[in-house]
């Protein structure tokens, strides 16, 4: 288990001064309750471990995509902080091989369960917090969820807003959106436009920037979230 540990260790980027925290992390209950002397279990570290995930993975879409609003954030968080995604990342940290299960559980192929493997990911992630402290968290969230991330903002919201947006549109409706300049603000060398972007008379979003180009994204950004858009990727 330590020569486990220590590998584990490095792969997450971050070693444990307390050594019994990863080993109560990757420890089921099925386990614990098989044992003459229960060993303490994940399932609090578990608890701890979701609560820091989220604000860990809030933190990291609000300061890497601020032109996203906030509906379009809670999204990203959500298709990356789901059972799958976690499951996933913890499949490439080779969880499932650490994790001490019961009897019941290692023959009905627990080590390969989804819900085992997301539980064991936010069990690890609460111990490095109980550990190390959030940042200590965050900088191993951000590690191994930074590029699921940007997988699927990138999947949901393009690199370019304004021509994500004009793609959807067009495919979807076969016309293209227009955008339009309501406001010009601020002193000389400190401006501010306001831009809105509509499709067929309805405004879809609108935003703000220190140049037309700048705003033009954001409300891009904005419409990219509206329903008329959603319908298009539902195929509707």
């Amino acid at each position: 288990m330590s020569d486990y540990c220590s590998a584990l260790e490095t792969s997450i980027g971050y070693q444990f001064k307390n050594p019994t925290l990863p080993r109560q992390a990757l420890t089921h209950k099925s386990y614990s309750n098989e044992q003459a002397n229960p060993a303490p279990h994940n399932e609090r570290l578990e608890f701890l471990g979701d609560a820091v995930l989220e604000l860990a993975i809030s933190d990291w879409v609000y300061r890497n995509y601020p032109d996203i609003p906030e509906g379009g954030l809670t999204r990203i968080r959500s298709e990356v902080v789901c059972e799958s995604g976690l499951a996933a990342v913890a499949r490439q940290l080779g969880l499932g091989d650490g994790m001490r299960l019961g009897k019941g559980e290692e023959k009905s192929g627990g080590r390969q369960k989804a819900s085992l493997l997301s539980d064991a990911l936010e069990a690890l992630l609460g111990a490095v917090y109980c550990d190390g402290g959030f940042a200590a968290a965050c900088a191993v969230a951000e590690q191994l969820f930074a590029e699921l991330i940007e997988k699927t903002a990138r999947s949901r919201y393009g690199t370019d807003y304004k021509t994500c947006l004009q793609e959807r549109l067009q495919a979807g409706y076969g016309r293209l959106p227009e955008y339009v300049l309501t406001q010009v603000s601020g002193p000389d060398h400190e401006r501010v436009f306001s831009m809105e972007v509509r499709f067929d008379g309805k405004l879809l979003g609108s935003g703000s920037g220190p140049s037309k180009k700048r705003a033009e994204q954001q409300a891009a950004a904005v419409a990219l979230d509206h329903s008329i858009i959603r319908k298009c990727e539902n195929g509707k």
